[in-house]
């Protein structure tokens, strides 16, 4: 098989996995906004459901990890690609023209 359709068969899975990190980061700072919220609207004490903030931070900063780690994974599959000498971009931040496909993009880059 092609290398560039390989490369773009990994770019494509990496920029899935980037997304699906930062959703779930935006997903549990949403998470921690209600909670501290709720807390307020019953009317308790801060020191109520301390222990799940903690907790809730914990989780955030696991995920800040991750996300960090996938910008190195980012980077190194970037090298692996020069490596195996294809050119294509492969960092995700280039949108594609108005009316064309993240695909047709890749493709034509890649000719």
């Amino acid at each position: 098989m092609d290398k560039v359709f390989v490369a773009k068969r990994v770019a494509e899975k990496l920029f899935q996995t980037e997304a699906a990190v930062d959703g779930a980061l935006v997903e549990a700072a949403e998470l921690m906004s209600e909670m501290l919220k709720a807390r307020k609207d019953v009317n308790t004490s801060l020191v109520f459901a301390d222990d799940v903030q903690v907790k809730m931070m914990e989780a955030m900063k696991a995920l800040s990890e991750a996300r960090t780690a996938m910008v190195a994974v980012h980077g190194e599959l970037n090298e692996a690609k020069l490596r195996l000498g294809i050119r294509t971009k492969m960092n995700g931040m280039d949108k594609p023209a108005e009316g064309v496909s993240r695909e047709q993009t890749t493709m034509r880059e890649a000719i």
